[in-house]
């Protein structure tokens, strides 16, 4: 690895890292995106994704445990039955690696399922910014009717929601599923899972997400790596640089509300939908402008959105909407 590419990619972990510290999700929503971008094999891609995710979560993980971000119960069930799911997905990267429909069909994968969350959870903040302004409820009429379900085993949520524990479990299941077949800590579909299907307020499904991306992500990044589908390297050098930026992140959830961390979240997977997209286009039609605005896409949304978050804890944080730069990025 040049020493360019070296710098790139630590520099892509540091603004992960703010977005991982931030959103509750690995980055791999983002890394292994720009690993299939850059040209490297879908299973490298996938299982360097999840070395990413394990090794950053610990990070973010202990930050959130010290803002009492965390509901506890509820991350050790995900993690037992992310894990199970991890294994089946992970099953069918090989089968359909072995038939060479690999790249096209985890590529296609992400643009649908990035599309749609980003979709929905960008109406969602901003149909609650227009109405109330949004209180840190989550929910709606999803969340009243999963809650309503008495299957039990039931289970107390820190919002002091109660939940039956086998809906948790298929929703775990389903969640690492697509987790092992994506090559994500399964963050970016866990935590709407959360705020939307389980009611749990946004800040603590980012906490409680990181913590069961710890576990679920060391289990996808060992089961890789007995393939030897994971090239160090590249972790290394992202990991190198989200040490300083999952700290950041986690910290700037203190001054930034549920709806800013909704619409933000929704930039994220919209830019990452859009970005492999034009790399899938831009292979099949031969067109090197679309491979271009692919990699622009994945970086540079990175850099926008981390700015843009750091901008508000900021302003936040010194109570000062006056200035030109506050009044862009506040209501």
């Amino acid at each position: 690895m040049s020493l360019v590419l070296l710098g790139v990619f630590v520099g892509f972990g540091l603004l992960v890292g703010i977005l991982f510290g931030f959103f509750g999700m690995g980055g791999s929503f983002l890394v292994t995106p720009a690993l299939l971008v850059m040209g490297y094999p879908s299973t490298v891609a996938v299982g360097s994704g999840l070395a990413f995710v394990f090794g950053t979560s610990v990070i973010g993980a202990l930050r959130h445990r010290d803002h009492g971000q965390v509901d506890y119960k509820l991350a050790a069930i995900m993690i037992v039955a992310m894990t199970l799911g991890i294994e089946a997905g992970k099953n069918v990267v090989f089968v359909l690696d072995a038939t060479g429909a690999a790249d096209l069909v985890i590529s296609a994968a992400y643009v649908g399922l990035l599309g749609v969350v980003g979709l929905f959870t960008l109406r969602d903040a901003r149909t609650n910014d227009d109405s109330d302004g949004g209180d840190g409820a989550a929910g709606g009429d999803l969340a009243d009717r999963v809650r309503s379900i008495h299957l039990p085993p039931m289970v107390t949520l820190r919002d002091g929601g109660r939940v039956s524990a086998v809906v948790v479990v298929a929703v775990g299941v389903a969640v690492g599923v697509l987790s092992g077949f994506l090559g994500v800590g399964g963050g970016f579909l866990l935590m709407p899972a959360m705020i939307y299907g389980l009611g749990v307020p946004a800040a603590i499904a980012v906490g409680t997400d990181i913590l069961q991306i710890t576990v679920s992500g060391a289990f996808g990044a060992f089961t890789y790596a007995r393939a030897g589908s994971i090239a160090l390297p590249v972790v290394g050098a992202l990991l190198t640089g989200s040490a300083l930026g999952a700290r950041v992140g986690a910290g700037a959830t203190q001054f930034v509300d549920d709806e800013e961390i909704k619409g933000y979240f929704a930039a994220m997977l919209l830019a990452g939908s859009l970005a492999v997209a034009a790399k899938e286009l831009g292979a099949a039609y031969g067109i090197p402008a679309f491979t271009a605005a692919s990699t622009a896409l994945i970086f540079g949304s990175a850099f926008v959105v981390s700015a843009a978050i750091l901008l508000v804890a900021v302003c936040e944080l010194r109570a000062d909407r006056r200035t030109r730069w506050c009044r862009v990025v506040l209501p």
